[in-house]
């Protein structure tokens, strides 16, 4: 089983992030990798039992798909997700938020998985990339959900 684990401090409230992870409507505009998000089961409030399906590029230049099934989800704090495989090999990330300060989240991820070292090296890459594109987008885009800027000082 391979593990990846990776975390980022990035300059924005946590409400906010979560908000942009899951706007799945939006993670084209700000996601190299994916393409298309599908969302099969909406879930609860906090996106619990929600199901997904992420298009997304593939090393070889195809386009992969994954079903995905959100638990263990508190909102502003953290999710679970599993990546459901047709052959019982499921995939299980963790995506959690830690705030710091005001507009100040310490981001963390992690993944499992049992798959070709090479092509996992890929994935995350673009995992990583994911998240810094996040953040990337909320900086510059201060339209999207000013609500949930938290006061300075």
């Amino acid at each position: 089983m391979l593990r990846h684990d990776f975390s980022l401090e990035v300059p924005h409230a946590a409400p906010r992030i979560w908000a942009l992870l899951h706007d799945y409507d939006l993670w084209t505009d700000w996601s190299e990798m994916v393409y298309k998000v599908d969302v099969l089961w909406p879930g609860d409030e906090d996106h619990n039992g929600r199901l997904r399906r992420v298009f997304y590029k593939m090393p070889d230049g195809q386009t992969g798909s994954s079903l995905e099934l959100v638990t263990e989800a508190v909102a502003a704090k953290r999710h679970t997700y599993t990546m459901i495989s047709r052959d019982g090999n499921d995939h299980y990330g963790h995506v959690r938020l830690e705030p710091l300060g005001p507009n100040r989240t310490q981001l963390y991820f992690d993944e499992e998985a049992d798959m070709d070292p090479e092509v996992y090296g890929f994935v995350n890459r673009h995992n990583e990339e994911h998240m810094r594109a996040a953040s990337r987008y909320l900086t510059e885009h201060p339209e999207y959900r000013p609500d949930l800027v938290e006061p300075e000082g």
